[in-house]
């Protein structure tokens, strides 16, 4: 089963708000790890002197026609089209895309990645965690099957994401508590609040380095690891095996 982001378009409406001076509170997310948390709207609307340096860094890489998959707010897409890069914003949510828009991006397109096809492109970037939209591990080579067909001759992809082993108990040997229950320990359950709505439930991937690049050698990638953020995060570079 592909993963299928929320109906009700949380993430669209808040960006709406912030983008339009209606900011009165942030979103609220809820996880299967029993976690509480908040996503400010201001650091979606963040500059490049504000963004972490795992995200600088993958700016920087961009090369060539670049399609910024999980757009948001735009922030990255801006960026790159101020550098004079030709990229384009894609995102399935219908306020993030209109908010791109209004905030002077010039080439967007509302969709689900896996329904966009009939243009190749240099860099495909997926920033903050943008590979999580695969949902389970079981469905990573589905995305990379798909990023394949999107890419230009030596073209790459450029993704960051977490292994999220840190939120797991660890016993005195050093050996971390994980429930068996037959499924990656990265696939979280989530569930996002904003002004009193609440979205449906989706998954969401969190891929350590190790087993994506396991993933990325039986899809016929080189995974390259870029650099490492200051709490279990890294920048990783695909490309296409020659």
């Amino acid at each position: 089963m592909h993963f299928i982001l929320p109906m009700k378009d949380i993430i669209g409406q808040a960006l709406l708000d912030f983008q339009n001076n209606n900011y009165t509170e942030d979103i609220t997310t809820y996880s299967s790890l029993d976690e509480e948390d908040v996503i400010p709207l201001p650091y979606l609307f963040r500059t490049f002197e504000e963004m972490p340096k795992i995200e600088q860094r993958a700016l920087e890489l961009c090369k060539g026609k670049v399609l910024d998959i999980g757009c948001g707010a735009g922030g990255h897409s801006l960026y790159l089209q101020a550098k004079e890069l030709d990229c384009t914003a894609l995102d399935i949510s219908h306020g993030a895309i209109s908010v791109c828009t209004s905030r002077g991006v010039q080439k967007t397109v509302q969709n689900n990645i896996l329904n966009f096809s009939g243009t190749k492109f240099d860099t495909l970037l997926l920033l903050m965690n943008g590979i999580g939209i695969a949902g389970a591990l079981e469905q990573l080579g589905v995305y990379l099957k798909h990023f394949e067909s999107l890419l230009l001759p030596d073209g790459q992809i450029l993704l960051d994401s977490s292994n999220i082993i840190y939120m797991f108990d660890q016993d005195e040997d050093g050996g971390y508590w994980i429930p068996d229950n037959g499924r990656y320990y990265g696939e979280v359950e989530f569930q996002m609040a904003y002004k009193n709505s609440f979205g449906e439930r989706f998954k969401w991937l969190y891929v350590d380095f190790e087993t994506l690049t396991r993933v990325c050698t039986v899809n016929g990638f080189d995974c390259e690891l870029v650099m490492q953020g200051e709490h279990y995060d890294y920048l990783a570079k695909l490309a296409l095996k020659s």
